[in-house]
This record gives structure tokens, sequence and C-alpha cells, in this order.
């Protein structure tokens, strides 16, 4: 929109500035009408001013963030457009006769104002140019992860699957949301994992203890009574609770209560 504006301006930058009435004998083929570029003031306020704001927009664009004395490029260009919008209206108000020149200017410098100031407002006209660089997007992490951290939460000190845990049932160095434990605060993943563990005081079957693990990719827990299709599916990134062995598997417990055999055990980080 913008650069058709722009070209429509100038060519009629080319054309009469003035019409005249041929009427009583005149002969208006003798007549040579100026055009824009015989007149110095209304080719830099209203033509070239609007085309070098349709070209400081289009560049605004292409390089976007790019500033020059604190104004983003795009506005200068859109201020350039306006004023020579504002020159054409008042120029063509002035002059008694406007020939094609001026009112073709006027009709360019409008539709230029227009599409510069309603480029930033209208979603449809915001998409990208063609060859713009696209701004570069940070990486992602996995599910559930922080950078930098793998699998868990933040600060988590991850053990390989058959490690001793180092604090117990709780999560691994964090609290969910990456906040670390405060000295005599209670722990409600410690909790969870107590109110998993059998009651009164009995370990589980071959000395099992209850722990914290993360899996490296998505895998299904099925019931435990044997079911083919799977209840849940473990998502990486977040940490689920051990609470039984079963043969090769585990018996996990989801953060939502429930629980499950988690036949794949392959690369599960503990915590």
């Amino acid at each position: 929109m913008v650069i058709g504006a722009a070209v429509v301006l100038f060519i009629a930058s080319f054309l009469s500035l003035f019409s005249y009435d041929c009427s009583g004998g005149i002969d208006c083929s003798r007549l040579n009408s100026p055009n824009a570029w015989d007149s110095l003031g209304i080719l830099m306020s209203i033509y070239l001013a609007g085309i070098i704001g349709a070209a400081l927009v289009i560049v605004g664009r292409l390089t976007p963030g790019r500033k020059v004395v604190g104004f983003d490029l795009g506005q200068f260009g859109a201020a350039f457009t306006v004023f020579a919008l504002w020159t054409a209206f008042w120029t063509i108000i002035d002059v008694s006769d406007a020939g094609a020149g001026l009112i073709l200017g006027l009709l360019a410098s409008i539709v230029l104002a227009a599409g510069t100031i309603a480029g930033p407002l209208v979603p449809a006209l915001k998409a990208p140019i063609v060859g713009a660089p696209k701004p570069p997007q940070a990486v992602q992490p996995p599910y559930g992860g922080q950078p930098g951290q793998g699998y868990g939460y933040p600060g988590a000190q991850q053990q390989p699957y058959g490690a001793q845990p180092s604090q117990g049932y709780g999560y691994p160095g964090a609290q969910p949301g990456g906040q670390q434990g405060q000295p005599g605060q209670a722990d409600p993943a410690a909790a969870q994992a107590q109110q998993a563990a059998p009651q009164g005081g009995a370990a589980p079957a071959g000395d099992f203890t209850p722990f914290w693990f993360a899996v490296p990719v998505a895998r299904p827990l099925y019931g435990e009574d044997g079911a083919p299709n799977p209840i849940a599916e473990l998502a990486p990134g977040t940490w689920y609770l051990a609470v039984e062995q079963r043969g090769q598997g585990l018996i996990a417990q989801t953060q939502d209560g429930r629980r499950g055999v988690l036949q794949d055990t392959t690369g599960i980080q503990r915590g």
C-alpha cells in the first residue's frame, strides 16, 4: 500500500500542476504547464517528502529497532508523509485551477499517510515485508524444566536411578516452582511422599524407599490391574513419586494422586 502510493506520487510529480480554461479562442496547445519539477518548494514539500517518508517506513520494517536520534525510522517516515499530506491539502486549496499533478498528488498523499499511520495499528498491515529478518526467539526448555538444569525443578541435583537420595522423599534441593526450602518449614512434597509410604513405619517389600524421579521422554503409565491401556502419560521435566518396585518397573504416583505401573524405567533421573 505504501509502496504503491509512493509510485503514484512520483508519477504525479511529472504531471501539470495547473489547468487552463481554453475557451474564448485560447490555444492551450501552446501553453507550457509547469509540473512539480519546475517548482522546488512544491517538489520538496509534497512529492519528495512523501517518497522519502515511504522509504523510511519500508526501511524501518526491514530493519526493526533501528533509530535516529532516539526515534524509530518508521516514526520519521510517518511524520514525513503527514507533512506531505498537510502541504498538498493547503496547496490545492490555494490554487484556483488545480491540475492533474496536484489532484493525483493529494490523493496519493492521503493513501500514503493513511497507510503509514494504520500500519502499526491494523493487524492485517503488520505482516512482515518479504525478506525482513525475524527476531531471535529464545530456546524453550523442556516442559516443566528450566534452561541449563535438565529435568525437574530449578536447583535440583539429578542422580541416576539406583543411587541413594540425599534429602529423603522431598524434591531434590528445591520446592515446586523453584523455591528453596527454608529451615523449620514443612515440605509439602515430603508430606505427600510419607502419605504414599506404608503406615506404621514399616518399609515396603524388599527395603524399597520411595523417591522422586523424572523421565527423559514421555512414557505411558499403566494401571496396577494389568490393563493394556495406559491411564496417564508421564511427561519429561516433571517430578513423579516412585512408591513401590514392581518387577523391573515402578509403581509411580502422579501429582494428581493417580498411581500406576511405569514399565520402562531406562534412563530415568532420580532426585
